[in-house]
C-alpha cells in the first residue's frame, strides 16, 4: 500500500483483483493535426500522439486486445482489463464511427472498463449523450489533457481551445454523471510555482476522478524541441519535480485517483531531462519524501470508503445495484 491513492490500489479494490491497462490505436487524427485548428499539434506530442506504447493500428481492435492480453499476462496475472483509447484525440470523429469502434469494446467480456483519451472541444451533446449510454454497460472514464490553467500558456503549448471551453465540458460531464481524469504537466515552458499551485487548486475544487501528473520533458520529434533549442527555457530538476509532486498529493483531494506521478518517455526519442529516463527512480525518490513527512499510508479502509463512493457515481455499478 502507498501513501497516495494509486492507480493499482484503487482498482484493484474496484474490480475485486489486479488490472491492466490495454493500450489501443483505433486510428483517430486531432483536429490539432489535420489542419482544422493546427497542423503541429500541442508542442510537447509526438509523431504517434502520445501513444508510443499502444498496440499496431495496423491490427484488428479485436486483435489488439488479444495481443496486448498475451504480451502482459507474461508480467501480471489480471483479472480485469482496461481498454485504453490513448493515440491522438479518441472522440474526433463522427457518431456513427464511435458507435462502431467502442459498442464493439463495450460489448466484450473480457474488458471490465474503457479509458478514452480526447478533447474537451470534441465531446459535443450528442457524443456525451452517447458515451452516458455506453457508461451504463462498462465502467468508463474520459482523460482530458488540461495540462495548465494558464490562457497565456495554453496558447504557447498550441492546445487550441481556452480554459474557458474546458471547464465548460467538464460541467457537462458532471452533470451526466460521466467520470473523467485530467492530465496535468507540471514545468511548462515560463510557468512557475504559482501557475502550478492554480492547476493544483482547480484539480482540488474540481474533484475528477482521477489525474496523472507529468514532468515536462522533450521528445527530439516534437515541436518542443524547437522551442527550447531557440528559447532554452528552464527545465525542472528532479528534486524540483519531486517537490512539487508531495505538494500536489498533499493538497489535490483525497478521493481522486493519482493515476500516474512521473512522465514515461521512449527513452530513444529523450531530450531532456535525462532524469525522467528512470522512472522507477523518480516514483521511489516521490515515495521516500511521502515517508520523510511522514505521510499516512492510505489503508485498505480508506481505499473502501472512496471506492464506495466513486461505485456511487458510476453508471454501470449504478445500473447493477
Amino acid at each position: 500500500m502507498r501513501r497516495f491513492l494509486s492507480f493499482n490500489d484503487f482498482f484493484r479494490e474496484y474490480f475485486s483483483g489486479k488490472s491492466v491497462k490495454l493500450s489501443l490505436d483505433a486510428g483517430f487524427s486531432c483536429p490539432n493535426r489535420d489542419g482544422t485548428l493546427s497542423d503541429i499539434g500541442c508542442i510537447f506530442c509526438s509523431d504517434e500522439g502520445s501513444g508510443e506504447f499502444a498496440a499496431s493500428k495496423n491490427l484488428s481492435l479485436a486483435n489488439q486486445i488479444d495481443s496486448q492480453k498475451i504480451f502482459l499476462e507474461k508480467k501480471w496475472k489480471a483479472k480485469n482489463y482496461i481498454a485504453y483509447f490513448q493515440n491522438f484525440t479518441n472522440t474526433y470523429a463522427s457518431l456513427e464511427s464511435l458507435k462502431n469502434i467502442y459498442d464493439e469494446i463495450a460489448n466484450r467480456d473480457d474488458i471490465s472498463a474503457i479509458s478514452i483519451a480526447t478533447r474537451c472541444d470534441c465531446l459535443d451533446k450528442e457524443k456525451i449523450k452517447y458515451l452516458k449510454e455506453i457508461s451504463y454497460k462498462k465502467t468508463l472514464w474520459l482523460e482530458l489533457g488540461m495540462q495548465s490553467v494558464n490562457e497565456k500558456t495554453i496558447k504557447l503549448i498550441n492546445r487550441g481551445y481556452s480554459h474557458k471551453i474546458f471547464n465548460e465540458t467538464i460541467e457537462k460531464l458532471k452533470d451526466e454523471n460521466l467520470l473523467f481524469l485530467i492530465h496535468a504537466i507540471i514545468g511548462l515552458p515560463f510557468e512557475d510555482e504559482i501557475d502550478y499551485k492554480k492547476t493544483v487548486k482547480y484539480i482540488k475544487d474540481l474533484v475528477p476522478f482521477g489525474v496523472k501528473f507529468h514532468n515536462l520533458y522533450i521528445l527530439k520529434d516534437s515541436p518542443i524541441y524547437n522551442l527550447y533549442q531557440n528559447k532554452n527555457f528552464k527545465i525542472l530538476s528532479k528534486k524540483e519535480y519531486v517537490d512539487f509532486l508531495i505538494y500536489a498529493i498533499e493538497n489535490i483531494d483525497p478521493k481522486t485517483v493519482i493515476h500516474r506521478i512521473t512522465g514515461d518517455p521512449p527513452k530513444k526519442k529523450l531530450f531532456e531531462p535525462k532524469w525522467c529516463a528512470d522512472k522507477l527512480s523518480v516514483i521511489s525518490e516521490i515515495e521516500k519524501n511521502l515517508k520523510d513527512i511522514d505521510r499516512k499510508i492510505v489503508n485498505k479502509d480508506d481505499i473502501r470508503e472512496i471506492v464506495s463512493y466513486w461505485k456511487d457515481k458510476d453508471n454501470a455499478f449504478s445500473c447493477k445495484s
